[in-house]
Protein backbone atom coordinates (compact mmCIF):
# COMPACT_ATOMS: atom_id res chain seq x y z
CA UNK A 1 0.00 0.00 0.00
CA UNK A 2 0.96 3.65 -0.44
CA UNK A 3 1.17 6.11 2.46
CA UNK A 4 1.16 9.89 2.59
CA UNK A 5 1.60 11.87 5.81
CA UNK A 6 -0.91 14.71 6.09
CA UNK A 7 0.90 17.48 7.97
CA UNK A 8 -2.10 19.47 9.16
CA UNK A 9 -0.83 22.19 11.50
CA UNK A 10 0.15 20.38 14.73
CA UNK A 11 -2.50 17.72 14.35
CA UNK A 12 -5.36 16.45 12.21
CA UNK A 13 -7.73 16.62 15.17
CA UNK A 14 -9.08 20.16 15.62
CA UNK A 15 -8.02 20.11 19.29
CA UNK A 16 -4.86 18.11 18.70
CA UNK A 17 -2.72 21.18 19.28
CA UNK A 18 -3.87 21.20 22.92
CA UNK A 19 -2.57 17.71 23.67
CA UNK A 20 0.55 17.62 25.89
CA UNK A 21 2.46 15.64 23.24
CA UNK A 22 1.73 18.17 20.47
CA UNK A 23 4.43 20.66 19.53
CA UNK A 24 4.19 24.07 21.20
CA UNK A 25 3.80 27.14 18.98
CA UNK A 26 5.65 25.43 16.12
CA UNK A 27 3.84 26.60 12.99
CA UNK A 28 6.48 29.15 12.02
CA UNK A 29 9.41 26.91 13.02
CA UNK A 30 11.16 25.28 10.07
CA UNK A 31 12.84 22.70 12.31
CA UNK A 32 9.38 21.40 13.25
CA UNK A 33 8.47 20.76 9.62
CA UNK A 34 11.86 19.25 8.84
CA UNK A 35 11.51 16.89 11.80
CA UNK A 36 8.10 15.74 10.55
CA UNK A 37 9.48 15.09 7.07
CA UNK A 38 12.42 13.11 8.42
CA UNK A 39 10.06 11.02 10.57
CA UNK A 40 7.87 10.25 7.54
CA UNK A 41 10.99 9.40 5.51
CA UNK A 42 12.21 7.11 8.30
CA UNK A 43 8.84 5.39 8.00
CA UNK A 44 9.34 5.03 4.21
CA UNK A 45 6.23 7.08 3.41
CA UNK A 46 5.68 7.90 -0.24
CA UNK A 47 5.31 11.58 0.56
CA UNK A 48 4.20 14.36 2.85
CA UNK A 49 1.14 16.41 2.02
CA UNK A 50 0.49 20.06 2.89
CA UNK A 51 -3.01 21.51 2.58
CA UNK A 52 -3.26 25.26 2.08
CA UNK A 53 -5.62 28.17 1.54
CA UNK A 54 -5.14 31.86 0.90
CA UNK A 55 -7.73 33.00 3.41
CA UNK A 56 -9.93 31.83 6.26
CA UNK A 57 -13.31 30.22 6.68
CA UNK A 58 -15.74 32.65 8.36
CA UNK A 59 -16.31 32.12 12.08
CA UNK A 60 -18.75 33.75 14.44
CA UNK A 61 -16.59 36.16 16.32
CA UNK A 62 -13.09 36.54 17.60
CA UNK A 63 -13.60 34.18 20.55
CA UNK A 64 -14.01 31.21 18.20
CA UNK A 65 -11.16 32.35 15.96
CA UNK A 66 -8.96 32.60 19.08
CA UNK A 67 -9.44 28.86 19.73
CA UNK A 68 -8.28 27.75 16.29
CA UNK A 69 -4.74 26.94 15.19
CA UNK A 70 -4.66 29.47 12.35
CA UNK A 71 -1.07 30.31 11.25
CA UNK A 72 -0.19 28.74 7.90
CA UNK A 73 3.09 29.20 6.02
CA UNK A 74 3.27 29.09 2.22
CA UNK A 75 3.81 25.36 1.60
CA UNK A 76 6.02 25.60 -1.49
CA UNK A 77 8.67 27.50 0.44
CA UNK A 78 8.39 25.11 3.38
CA UNK A 79 8.88 22.11 1.08
CA UNK A 80 11.90 23.72 -0.58
CA UNK A 81 13.53 23.94 2.84
CA UNK A 82 12.53 20.36 3.63
CA UNK A 83 14.02 19.17 0.32
CA UNK A 84 17.46 20.21 1.56
CA UNK A 85 17.25 17.96 4.64
CA UNK A 86 15.66 14.83 3.12
CA UNK A 87 16.53 12.46 0.27
CA UNK A 88 13.55 10.32 -0.74
CA UNK A 89 10.27 11.55 0.73
CA UNK A 90 7.81 13.04 -1.78
CA UNK A 91 6.86 16.68 -1.31
CA UNK A 92 3.24 17.60 -2.12
CA UNK A 93 1.95 21.17 -1.80
CA UNK A 94 -1.38 22.79 -2.55
CA UNK A 95 -1.69 25.37 -5.31
CA UNK A 96 -4.95 27.12 -6.19
CA UNK A 97 -6.20 27.31 -9.77
CA UNK A 98 -8.66 30.05 -8.79
CA UNK A 99 -6.20 32.39 -7.09
CA UNK A 100 -3.08 31.73 -9.11
CA UNK A 101 -1.72 31.86 -12.65
CA UNK A 102 -0.54 28.84 -14.65
CA UNK A 103 2.90 30.27 -15.35
CA UNK A 104 3.64 30.97 -11.68
CA UNK A 105 2.38 27.60 -10.47
CA UNK A 106 4.13 25.64 -13.24
CA UNK A 107 7.38 27.47 -12.52
CA UNK A 108 7.10 26.95 -8.74
CA UNK A 109 6.52 23.20 -8.97
CA UNK A 110 9.10 22.65 -11.72
CA UNK A 111 11.61 24.44 -9.49
CA UNK A 112 10.69 22.27 -6.49
CA UNK A 113 11.03 19.16 -8.65
CA UNK A 114 14.55 20.20 -9.68
CA UNK A 115 15.59 21.19 -6.13
CA UNK A 116 14.33 17.88 -4.73
CA UNK A 117 15.67 15.69 -7.57
CA UNK A 118 12.19 14.63 -8.64
CA UNK A 119 10.01 14.56 -5.53
CA UNK A 120 7.41 17.28 -6.17
CA UNK A 121 3.65 16.90 -6.27
CA UNK A 122 0.92 19.50 -6.86
CA UNK A 123 -2.35 19.24 -4.96
CA UNK A 124 -4.74 20.97 -7.35
CA UNK A 125 -7.50 22.92 -5.57
CA UNK A 126 -10.15 25.29 -6.87
CA UNK A 127 -10.45 26.97 -3.42
CA UNK A 128 -13.65 27.17 -1.40
CA UNK A 129 -13.74 30.32 0.73
CA UNK A 130 -15.20 33.76 0.13
CA UNK A 131 -12.39 35.36 2.13
CA UNK A 132 -9.92 34.11 -0.49
CA UNK A 133 -11.79 36.06 -3.18
CA UNK A 134 -11.67 39.20 -1.06
CA UNK A 135 -7.93 38.77 -0.53
CA UNK A 136 -7.45 38.72 -4.30
CA UNK A 137 -9.48 41.78 -5.21
CA UNK A 138 -12.71 40.00 -6.13
CA UNK A 139 -16.15 40.80 -4.80
CA UNK A 140 -17.24 37.17 -4.71
CA UNK A 141 -15.94 33.63 -5.07
CA UNK A 142 -16.39 32.06 -8.51
CA UNK A 143 -19.21 29.56 -8.84
CA UNK A 144 -18.49 25.83 -8.66
CA UNK A 145 -18.70 25.13 -12.42
CA UNK A 146 -16.68 28.25 -13.29
CA UNK A 147 -13.94 27.23 -10.87
CA UNK A 148 -13.62 23.80 -12.47
CA UNK A 149 -13.71 25.19 -16.01
CA UNK A 150 -10.89 27.56 -15.06
CA UNK A 151 -9.03 24.69 -13.35
CA UNK A 152 -9.19 22.51 -16.47
CA UNK A 153 -7.65 25.21 -18.65
CA UNK A 154 -5.14 26.01 -15.88
CA UNK A 155 -3.85 22.44 -15.68
CA UNK A 156 -3.75 22.06 -19.46
CA UNK A 157 -1.58 25.19 -19.70
CA UNK A 158 0.67 24.13 -16.81
CA UNK A 159 1.31 20.77 -18.49
CA UNK A 160 2.18 22.48 -21.77
CA UNK A 161 4.56 24.78 -19.92
CA UNK A 162 6.33 21.79 -18.35
CA UNK A 163 6.58 20.31 -21.85
CA UNK A 164 7.88 23.53 -23.42
CA UNK A 165 11.41 22.22 -22.86
CA UNK A 166 12.27 18.79 -24.22
CA UNK A 167 14.56 16.50 -22.28
CA UNK A 168 18.05 17.30 -23.50
CA UNK A 169 17.28 20.91 -24.45
CA UNK A 170 20.02 22.12 -22.09
CA UNK A 171 23.42 21.54 -23.75
CA UNK A 172 25.79 23.71 -21.69
CA UNK A 173 28.41 22.92 -24.35
CA UNK A 174 31.46 25.04 -23.60
CA UNK A 175 33.27 24.00 -26.76
CA UNK A 176 30.52 25.08 -29.16
CA UNK A 177 29.30 27.98 -27.02
CA UNK A 178 25.71 26.75 -27.22
CA UNK A 179 23.89 26.56 -23.90
CA UNK A 180 20.55 25.32 -25.28
CA UNK A 181 19.14 23.60 -28.34
CA UNK A 182 16.40 25.98 -29.52
CA UNK A 183 14.82 23.26 -31.68
CA UNK A 184 13.83 21.56 -28.43
CA UNK A 185 12.13 24.60 -26.90
CA UNK A 186 8.52 25.44 -27.78
CA UNK A 187 6.28 28.44 -27.39
CA UNK A 188 2.64 28.07 -26.33
CA UNK A 189 0.87 31.12 -27.71
CA UNK A 190 -2.09 30.00 -25.61
CA UNK A 191 -5.23 32.15 -25.85
CA UNK A 192 -8.09 30.61 -23.92
CA UNK A 193 -11.23 31.55 -22.04
CA UNK A 194 -9.30 32.33 -18.83
CA UNK A 195 -5.61 32.62 -19.68
CA UNK A 196 -3.21 34.05 -22.27
CA UNK A 197 0.25 32.51 -21.96
CA UNK A 198 3.03 32.94 -24.51
CA UNK A 199 5.61 30.56 -23.05
CA UNK A 200 8.02 28.91 -22.97
CA UNK A 201 8.60 28.31 -19.26
CA UNK A 202 11.96 29.59 -18.08
CA UNK A 203 12.64 26.37 -16.14
CA UNK A 204 13.87 23.32 -18.12
CA UNK A 205 11.90 20.08 -18.00
CA UNK A 206 12.19 18.66 -14.50
CA UNK A 207 13.25 15.17 -13.38
CA UNK A 208 9.68 13.82 -13.24
CA UNK A 209 8.60 15.55 -16.46
CA UNK A 210 5.53 16.78 -14.61
CA UNK A 211 5.14 16.92 -10.83
CA UNK A 212 2.67 14.29 -9.60
CA UNK A 213 -0.87 15.69 -9.89
CA UNK A 214 -3.00 15.29 -6.77
CA UNK A 215 -6.66 16.23 -6.33
CA UNK A 216 -9.25 16.01 -3.57
CA UNK A 217 -12.57 17.10 -5.08
CA UNK A 218 -15.39 14.59 -4.57
CA UNK A 219 -18.36 16.33 -6.19
CA UNK A 220 -19.51 14.92 -9.53
CA UNK A 221 -17.56 17.65 -11.31
CA UNK A 222 -14.55 17.05 -9.08
CA UNK A 223 -14.56 13.32 -9.78
CA UNK A 224 -14.70 13.88 -13.53
CA UNK A 225 -11.86 16.37 -13.23
CA UNK A 226 -9.81 13.83 -11.26
CA UNK A 227 -10.49 11.13 -13.85
CA UNK A 228 -9.07 13.42 -16.52
CA UNK A 229 -6.05 14.84 -14.70
CA UNK A 230 -5.24 13.38 -11.27
CA UNK A 231 -2.65 10.73 -10.47
CA UNK A 232 -3.48 10.64 -6.75
CA UNK A 233 -6.87 11.41 -5.24
CA UNK A 234 -7.14 12.31 -1.55
CA UNK A 235 -10.60 11.35 -0.35
CA UNK A 236 -12.54 10.97 2.92
CA UNK A 237 -14.88 8.15 3.86
CA UNK A 238 -16.22 7.11 7.27
CA UNK A 239 -16.62 3.47 6.22
CA UNK A 240 -14.96 0.87 4.01
CA UNK A 241 -18.13 0.35 1.97
CA UNK A 242 -18.41 3.95 0.78
CA UNK A 243 -14.66 4.04 0.04
CA UNK A 244 -14.98 0.89 -2.08
CA UNK A 245 -17.94 2.35 -4.01
CA UNK A 246 -15.96 5.53 -4.62
CA UNK A 247 -12.96 3.59 -5.90
CA UNK A 248 -15.16 1.55 -8.25
CA UNK A 249 -16.79 4.73 -9.56
CA UNK A 250 -13.42 6.38 -10.13
CA UNK A 251 -12.19 3.35 -12.08
CA UNK A 252 -15.27 3.60 -14.31
CA UNK A 253 -14.62 7.30 -14.89
CA UNK A 254 -10.96 6.58 -15.65
CA UNK A 255 -11.96 3.99 -18.24
CA UNK A 256 -14.24 6.55 -19.89
CA UNK A 257 -11.20 8.83 -20.18
CA UNK A 258 -9.15 6.03 -21.71
CA UNK A 259 -6.99 5.64 -18.62
CA UNK A 260 -5.97 2.46 -16.81
CA UNK A 261 -7.00 1.97 -13.18
CA UNK A 262 -3.41 1.91 -11.95
CA UNK A 263 -2.72 5.44 -13.23
CA UNK A 264 -4.70 6.90 -10.29
CA UNK A 265 -3.88 6.07 -6.66
CA UNK A 266 -7.01 6.43 -4.51
CA UNK A 267 -6.05 7.28 -0.93
CA UNK A 268 -8.65 7.84 1.83
CA UNK A 269 -7.76 9.87 4.91
CA UNK A 270 -7.29 7.88 8.11
CA UNK A 271 -6.80 9.33 11.61
CA UNK A 272 -5.08 6.71 13.79
CA UNK A 273 -5.51 7.11 17.56
CA UNK A 274 -3.04 4.60 18.93
CA UNK A 275 -2.66 3.25 22.44
CA UNK A 276 -0.74 0.42 24.04
CA UNK A 277 -4.16 -1.06 24.79
CA UNK A 278 -7.60 -0.46 23.30
CA UNK A 279 -8.68 1.12 26.56
CA UNK A 280 -5.76 3.57 26.46
CA UNK A 281 -6.60 4.49 22.84
CA UNK A 282 -10.29 5.06 23.71
CA UNK A 283 -9.26 7.25 26.63
CA UNK A 284 -7.00 9.29 24.33
CA UNK A 285 -9.84 9.79 21.86
CA UNK A 286 -12.18 10.91 24.65
CA UNK A 287 -9.53 13.32 25.94
CA UNK A 288 -9.07 14.87 22.50
CA UNK A 289 -12.81 15.18 21.83
CA UNK A 290 -13.43 16.76 25.23
CA UNK A 291 -10.89 19.45 24.34
CA UNK A 292 -13.10 20.86 21.56
CA UNK A 293 -15.15 23.84 22.82
CA UNK A 294 -18.80 23.41 21.79
CA UNK A 295 -19.00 26.80 19.99
CA UNK A 296 -15.92 25.85 17.95
CA UNK A 297 -17.47 22.50 17.01
CA UNK A 298 -20.75 24.11 15.91
CA UNK A 299 -18.86 26.75 13.92
CA UNK A 300 -16.94 23.95 12.17
CA UNK A 301 -20.22 22.17 11.41
CA UNK A 302 -21.72 25.36 9.92
CA UNK A 303 -18.70 25.70 7.64
CA UNK A 304 -18.97 22.09 6.44
CA UNK A 305 -22.65 22.70 5.69
CA UNK A 306 -21.78 25.59 3.35
CA UNK A 307 -21.81 28.29 6.08
CA UNK A 308 -25.38 27.41 7.05
CA UNK A 309 -26.43 29.42 10.14
CA UNK A 310 -27.53 27.14 12.99
CA UNK A 311 -28.01 29.88 15.59
CA UNK A 312 -31.81 29.64 15.39
CA UNK A 313 -31.69 26.03 16.61
CA UNK A 314 -30.93 24.57 20.04
CA UNK A 315 -27.86 22.33 20.33
CA UNK A 316 -30.07 19.36 21.19
CA UNK A 317 -32.30 19.82 18.11
CA UNK A 318 -32.03 17.55 15.09
CA UNK A 319 -30.28 19.00 12.07
CA UNK A 320 -32.78 21.08 10.03
CA UNK A 321 -33.13 20.70 6.25
CA UNK A 322 -29.94 21.94 4.56
CA UNK A 323 -30.08 23.47 1.06
CA UNK A 324 -28.70 21.31 -1.74
CA UNK A 325 -25.26 22.28 -3.02
CA UNK A 326 -22.51 20.69 -5.16
CA UNK A 327 -20.49 19.89 -2.04
CA UNK A 328 -19.47 16.32 -1.23
CA UNK A 329 -18.50 17.13 2.36
CA UNK A 330 -21.91 18.67 3.02
CA UNK A 331 -23.52 15.49 1.65
CA UNK A 332 -21.49 13.26 3.98
CA UNK A 333 -22.35 15.38 7.01
CA UNK A 334 -26.08 15.39 6.26
CA UNK A 335 -26.04 11.64 5.60
CA UNK A 336 -24.26 11.02 8.93
CA UNK A 337 -26.79 13.13 10.82
CA UNK A 338 -29.73 11.33 9.23
CA UNK A 339 -28.28 7.82 9.54
CA UNK A 340 -27.47 8.12 13.24
CA UNK A 341 -30.15 10.68 14.19
CA UNK A 342 -27.57 12.91 15.84
CA UNK A 343 -28.38 16.17 17.57
CA UNK A 344 -26.66 19.31 16.34
CA UNK A 345 -24.35 19.17 19.37
CA UNK A 346 -23.38 15.53 18.84
CA UNK A 347 -23.01 15.96 15.09
CA UNK A 348 -20.81 19.01 15.62
CA UNK A 349 -18.54 17.12 18.01
CA UNK A 350 -18.26 14.23 15.55
CA UNK A 351 -17.37 16.30 12.48
CA UNK A 352 -15.12 18.70 14.39
CA UNK A 353 -13.11 15.68 15.52
CA UNK A 354 -12.54 14.84 11.85
CA UNK A 355 -14.87 11.90 11.61
CA UNK A 356 -16.36 12.59 8.20
CA UNK A 357 -13.28 10.52 7.34
CA UNK A 358 -12.22 7.35 9.17
CA UNK A 359 -10.81 7.45 12.69
CA UNK A 360 -9.27 4.16 13.82
CA UNK A 361 -8.95 3.79 17.58
CA UNK A 362 -6.95 0.94 19.08
CA UNK A 363 -3.56 -0.67 19.29
CA UNK A 364 -1.03 -0.63 16.47
CA UNK A 365 -2.21 -4.13 15.60
CA UNK A 366 -5.82 -2.88 15.39
CA UNK A 367 -4.85 0.02 13.13
CA UNK A 368 -2.88 -2.30 10.85
CA UNK A 369 -5.87 -4.66 10.74
CA UNK A 370 -8.13 -1.83 9.57
CA UNK A 371 -5.73 -0.59 6.90
CA UNK A 372 -5.17 -4.15 5.67
CA UNK A 373 -8.92 -4.78 5.53
CA UNK A 374 -9.58 -1.67 3.42
CA UNK A 375 -6.57 -2.25 1.17
CA UNK A 376 -7.11 -5.94 0.58
CA UNK A 377 -10.87 -5.39 0.25
CA UNK A 378 -10.42 -3.02 -2.70
CA UNK A 379 -11.39 0.18 -0.87
CA UNK A 380 -8.03 1.95 -1.26
CA UNK A 381 -4.64 1.96 -2.97
CA UNK A 382 -3.17 3.45 0.17
CA UNK A 383 -3.91 6.02 2.84
CA UNK A 384 -3.33 9.62 3.84
CA UNK A 385 -2.36 9.37 7.50
CA UNK A 386 -3.62 12.33 9.50
CA UNK A 387 -2.11 11.95 12.97
CA UNK A 388 -4.32 13.56 15.66
CA UNK A 389 -1.37 15.52 17.08
CA UNK A 390 2.12 16.19 15.77
CA UNK A 391 4.93 15.31 15.80
CA UNK A 392 4.34 12.52 18.34
CA UNK A 393 1.29 11.00 16.60
CA UNK A 394 3.21 10.52 13.35
CA UNK A 395 6.17 9.02 15.22
CA UNK A 396 3.78 6.61 16.98
CA UNK A 397 2.48 5.43 13.61
CA UNK A 398 5.95 5.04 12.11
CA UNK A 399 7.31 3.17 15.12
CA UNK A 400 4.35 0.86 15.75
CA UNK A 401 2.02 0.53 12.74
CA UNK A 402 4.58 0.54 9.92
CA UNK A 403 6.41 -2.52 11.33
CA UNK A 404 3.05 -4.32 11.57
CA UNK A 405 2.32 -3.59 7.91
CA UNK A 406 5.80 -4.64 6.87
CA UNK A 407 5.52 -7.92 8.77
CA UNK A 408 2.34 -8.68 6.77
CA UNK A 409 4.02 -7.90 3.47
CA UNK A 410 1.75 -4.90 2.89
CA UNK A 411 4.33 -2.11 2.96
CA UNK A 412 7.84 -1.58 1.63
CA UNK A 413 11.00 -2.21 3.62
CA UNK A 414 13.00 0.19 1.45
CA UNK A 415 12.29 2.78 -1.22
CA UNK A 416 11.93 1.34 -4.72
CA UNK A 417 13.38 4.37 -6.52
CA UNK A 418 14.38 7.99 -6.25
CA UNK A 419 11.37 10.06 -7.33
CA UNK A 420 7.81 10.42 -6.07
CA UNK A 421 6.64 8.78 -9.29
CA UNK A 422 8.93 5.84 -8.54
CA UNK A 423 7.44 5.45 -5.06
CA UNK A 424 3.86 5.58 -6.33
CA UNK A 425 4.44 3.40 -9.38
CA UNK A 426 3.47 6.17 -11.81
CA UNK A 427 4.94 6.56 -15.29
CA UNK A 428 6.88 9.66 -16.30
CA UNK A 429 4.67 11.63 -18.74
CA UNK A 430 5.74 11.81 -22.36
CA UNK A 431 6.44 15.29 -23.67
CA UNK A 432 3.39 16.24 -25.74
CA UNK A 433 5.39 18.44 -28.12
CA UNK A 434 8.11 15.85 -28.66
CA UNK A 435 5.43 13.23 -29.35
CA UNK A 436 3.66 15.44 -31.93
CA UNK A 437 5.98 18.04 -33.53
CA UNK A 438 3.01 19.59 -35.35
CA UNK A 439 1.97 21.11 -32.01
CA UNK A 440 5.17 23.13 -31.76
CA UNK A 441 5.17 26.88 -32.23
CA UNK A 442 8.09 29.25 -32.43
CA UNK A 443 8.52 31.26 -29.23
CA UNK A 444 7.74 34.96 -29.67
CA UNK A 445 11.09 35.81 -28.10
CA UNK A 446 13.05 34.97 -31.27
Amino acid sequence: MKLLAFLMQTGGHIAGWRHPRAADNALCDMQYFQELARTAERGLFDGIFFADSVGYHPVKGEDIFACLETPKLEPGLVLAAIAATTRRIGLIATGSTTYGEPYDVARRFATLDHLSAGRAGWNIVTSTMENEAHNYGRDAHLGHSDRYARAAEFVDVACKLWDSWDDGAVLADKASGRYTDPSRITGLDHKGAYFRVAGPLNVPRSPQGHPVLVQAGASDTGKRFAARYAEVIFTSHPAKESAARFRTEMHELLAAEGRAADTLKIMPAITPIIGRTREEAAELQAQLDASIPSPVAISKLEGLLGNFDLSAYAPDDQLPPIPEAPNSTRDRVVELAQRERLSIRDLAQRVAAGRTSRTVVGTAHDVADELADWYQGGAADGFVISAPFLPAGLADFVDSVVPELQARGLFRREYEGETLRDHLGLARPANSFAADPSLRSKPEIW
